[in-house]
């Protein structure tokens, strides 16, 4: 009887020592769901079994500095960092389902422009996002009882051990796997070029630490000055990218006006495509059958997304690595469209009906040295649909302006209606004169979208053709393109049932990626179909080529000027590109073969294009970075 309850006391002890750690055993079980349910839910046909790894070694480093405290602290710092990256979970979310790529602490800088967009944020959000807080409904009465149930406290020596025992492990795991990372993709840690693939690899949690660390880094890093072998062999390379002087077109448009419009949201799927027997963009559709019409052409953007796609057409230089340029670059000297077209006399001018600090146009716009930014406070805000002044008033108020221009000027016309989510259909309907009936996509993400570009294309049809009419055409050189996608990667699937897509792979979305470009000659010449691969970074090598601009600083090629066969090196932001005969998709280190649509294995010269589009991206990075086209132009 006496061993009986010796027995059990001393069980009773070992259940109370063990209870102690209760919480801690429920917020490690429930963190490290929550982190593998995040994985599949941003990307379910790529989670790999081999991230729980990574996952339960984040997890185990963050609960053990939960050792270190007893009592409420314990509980306040388990439920604060519970907190916190639930919340990190749910904005990685909502970032992805736009974006299609994970949010990092540049991007946080632009966090205030979601004031501007926030019919956008609330529709890539979903009741179901929010389940990430419902844990603290058990975590919160675990705590409590955990806490009735043993009053006792442990020793610090004790818990000291504890944590170094857990810590250490759980850097251990890690380290096996960064091991692994950079075996496979030397610089993915530091360039983090494929941020997707790399969140795949090592987890979220760590996908934040790396970021944060090579934020700070990175920051640390420009303080100091970039070595003088690093900036000529930069420079070096940019001068060899720039040597060649175009033959064809050259200088054809000396002396021309230059008219760029870039269309939101405009993707290259819309052209030439019905819908219920009625074209969804006629007027494009018209203009395309006058210009030299490019049809491989990429969106290039990253975080910066519409801002990005003005920065890159402008400059020829690659997106920020994190956050938008058009932030943390805009005190930078640049020899932008406008500088160099200023340099030869040209009046130039941005024009946009949006409010003016957005994406800090009004600080990069001096920057990029046009004379003159109309915005918001520039127009009459008499007609809104989407997220504010209509198209057809900012085109109609726009040529008004045009008209008064000094010539020979520079034009950049940003239009904005067809803005996602896409949700204005009343307004698109109300100011349409040709109307469009999406039939069964009515309602749906893509049947929203049709008719909001099918209202942009209408009043860029009237537009275009007012300058035809007002013989403005006879004189200038218009370019015209859209800036990025449409249909987020969570909604593709609605486009591949529209085009009657099957089993499609990585290389089908990136081939739904490319947006419309087109170049109208005057009287119509030269107006064709060019079937180069490009993208938005050879806007401006072209322009160069056309209007006879010499500049060093582009890393884009003229696409005029490529090769019978050939195609320019159009390199992604997250280190996927394409030559026009291979794809490289870098979220699953996969190369295809463009013609036949399969994968194929990485060959030594296949890895060597890797690198190569690497290389660029970081001789990029450290052009902003150092500020060093001012260095270069001393």
């Amino acid at each position: 009887m006496r061993f009986s309850a010796i027995y059990k006391n001393t069980l009773s002890e070992k259940t109370r020592k063990i209870l102690n750690y209760g919480d801690i055993i429920v917020f490690f079980i429930i963190l490290v769901f929550k982190l593998i349910t995040y994985g599949k839910e941003i990307s379910p046909e790529y989670f790999d079994s081999s991230v729980i790894t990574p996952i339960i070694a984040s997890v185990l480093i963050i609960f053990s500095f939960s050792f270190l405290f007893k009592g409420k602290k314990r509980t306040a710092y388990l439920l604060i960092i519970d907190l916190i990256i639930s919340l990190i979970l749910i904005s990685d979310i909502a970032y992805f389902r736009y974006n299609k790529d994970i949010i990092t602490v540049s991007a946080v800088q632009t966090a205030k422009l979601l004031v501007g967009v926030k019919s956008s944020v609330a529709d890539v959000l979903s009741i179901k996002d929010f389940m990430f807080l419902l844990d603290i409904i058990i975590l919160v009465p675990t705590f409590i009882y955990v806490k009735s149930i043993n009053k006792n406290t442990i020793k610090l020596k004790f818990r000291l051990v504890l944590f170094l025992a857990v810590f250490i492990f759980g850097a251990a795991l890690d380290a096996q796997q960064f091991h692994k990372v950079n075996v496979e993709q030397p610089t993915l840690l530091t360039a983090m070029s494929n941020r997707i693939y790399l969140t795949k690899m090592i987890g979220n949690l760590n996908f934040h630490v790396v970021d944060a660390y090579n934020f700070t880094s990175t920051k640390v890093k420009n303080s100091k000055k970039l070595p003088e072998a690093r900036k000529n062999a930069i420079n070096n390379y940019l001068k060899n990218n720039n040597s060649i002087p175009g033959v064809k077109f050259k200088s054809e448009g000396s002396g021309k006006n230059l008219i760029m419009i870039q269309v939101e949201a405009l993707q290259g799927f819309v052209v030439n495509k019905s819908i219920n027997g009625k074209e969804i963009t006629p007027n494009l559709n018209k203009w395309i059958n006058k210009s030299l019409y490019f049809d491989n052409y990429f969106y290039q953007v990253a975080q910066g997304n519409t801002s990005d796609a003005e920065f890159m057409s402008l400059n020829s230089l690659y997106p920020a690595q994190s956050g938008a340029a058009y932030y943390t670059y805009a005190g930078n000297t640049f020899n932008s469209i406008p500088k160099d077209l200023g340099d030869k006399g040209y009046y130039t001018a941005a024009l946009h009906g949006y409010n003016e600090g957005f994406w800090n146009r009004n600080v990069m716009y001096k920057s990029e040295k046009f004379d003159d930014f109309y915005g918001q406070t520039s127009y009459k805000n008499d007609e809104v649909v989407g997220m504010g002044l209509s198209d057809e008033s900012f085109l109609n108020q726009s040529l008004a302006k045009m008209k008064t221009f000094k010539q020979p000027y520079f034009s950049f016309l940003i239009t904005l209606s067809s803005h996602y989510p896409f949700n204005d259909t009343a307004g698109y309907e109300k100011y349409t004169m040709n109307k469009l009936d999406v039939g069964e996509y009515k309602d749906t993400l893509l049947g929203n979208y049709f008719e909001g570009i099918h209202y942009t294309d209408e009043q860029l049809g009237k537009f275009l053709d007012k300058l035809d009419k007002e013989g403005l055409t006879k004189n200038s050189i218009i370019v015209l393109y859209g800036d990025h996608f449409a249909i987020p990667k969570e909604n593709i699937n609605q486009l591949y049932s529209f085009e009657g897509i099957k089993d499609p792979t990585d290389l089908t979305w990136y081939e739904y990626q490319k947006v419309p470009m087109f170049i109208h000659f005057p009287d119509d010449e030269h107006k064709g179909v060019n079937h180069t691969y490009s993208g938005q970074m050879d806007i401006y090598p072209t322009i160069a080529n056309l209007y006879n601009i010499s500049n060093n600083y582009m890393f884009g090629e003229d696409i005029l000027n490529v090769k019978d066969g050939d195609s320019t090196n159009v390199t992604f932001r997250n280190g996927s590109f394409t030559d026009g005969k291979i794809f490289y998709v870098s979220w699953t280190n996969t190369y295809y073969d463009i013609a036949t649509g399969k994968k194929i294995k990485e060959t030594p010269e296949l890895n060597k294009k890797k690198e190569a589009a690497t290389t660029e991206l970081e001789y990029s990075d450290d052009l902003l970075n150092h500020n060093l086209i001012k260095t270069f132009l001393k």
